[in-house]
């Protein structure tokens, strides 16, 4: 009874089993939020919450930071080892708009504040002070806090990155396009430019009908490579076990927390 008659051993599962069931919540509510809001095709789709689903295309010149991989979009944690697992302590993500297309017209995608949902992409686990340059340069490069502290066990380096011409699922806040972009904008110049470069911007451009982004009304924003099936079918399974999952376990800290005072008072 000694490990359960502790305060804080009762009342971290205590607490960790109502946050289970808010992010349950939360999630189911996405879920269904999901499920009721109807495809949109991007040249006929209303302003306000929309689902769109594309082809992603570069908006400027990308590289993701540790595989130097171009790309549309990227994101990655760094994460360290402790006795419970891996604990993130770092994240980040590429702010450039792109353009999603999907035959009707384009949409450009401002993809900050987005919840995304991404394949696995690269992923290492490193030991000790000597990383690998792509990770060290970075580390260095971003003045990440305590890098001397994180590099004396070990790291997890993951990132994850949205390819040009990938599918993408969006659901988010559609708005009017409050201007044209031209090819003096110095991200646009700077365009991979494969397929002719600042004309190939100037052509998606032309075909922008809307922005999406994170509404503030409606701040529910999700850039996510799974089709809305899997990603509805994911969102279930997860609410549904934390739904289930943190009622039970605060009921366990409930009950050995009666268990404990019944033996204390038995004692005496």
């Amino acid at each position: 009874m000694h490990l359960f008659s502790s305060p804080i051993a009762i009342l971290v599962p205590f607490i960790g089993g109502i946050v289970l069931f808010v992010r349950g919540f939360r999630g189911w509510r996405e879920r269904r939020l999901i499920l009721n809001t109807p495809r949109s095709h991007i040249r006929s789709m209303p302003m306000g919450l929309v689902e769109i689903t594309g082809a992603a295309e570069p908006r400027s010149a990308l590289t993701a930071p540790f595989s130097q991989h171009p790309c549309v979009f990227w994101e990655l944690d760094i994460s360290t080892r402790n006795k419970n697992g891996w604990s993130v302590v770092h994240r980040s993500a590429s702010g450039h708009p792109f353009f999603l297309s999907d035959g009707t017209g384009v949409a450009l995608v401002y993809p900050e504040g987005a919840e995304c949902r991404l394949c696995p992409g690269v992923e290492e686990v490193c030991t000790g002070p000597l990383l690998p340059p792509c990770y060290s340069e970075y580390i260095h490069d971003n003045h990440l806090a305590l890098a001397s502290v994180w590099s004396l066990g070990q790291l997890r380096f993951r990132e994850r990155i949205v390819e040009e011409q990938g599918q993408v699922f969006v659901m988010g806040t559609a708005m009017p396009r409050t201007h044209a972009l031209t090819v003096s904008d110095a991200d646009a110049m700077q365009a991979t430019g494969t397929d002719g470069g600042p004309a190939r911007i100037q052509t998606l451009d032309e075909a922008t009908v809307a922005v999406m982004r994170r509404g503030e009304n409606e701040p529910t924003f999700i850039i996510s490579q799974k089709s809305e099936r899997d990603l509805t079918l994911d969102l279930g399974i997860h609410a549904a076990a934390q739904l289930v999952g943190g009622p039970l376990l605060t009921l366990f800290a409930l009950g050995w927390w009666l268990i404990s005072i019944t033996s204390t008072h038995g004692l005496h």
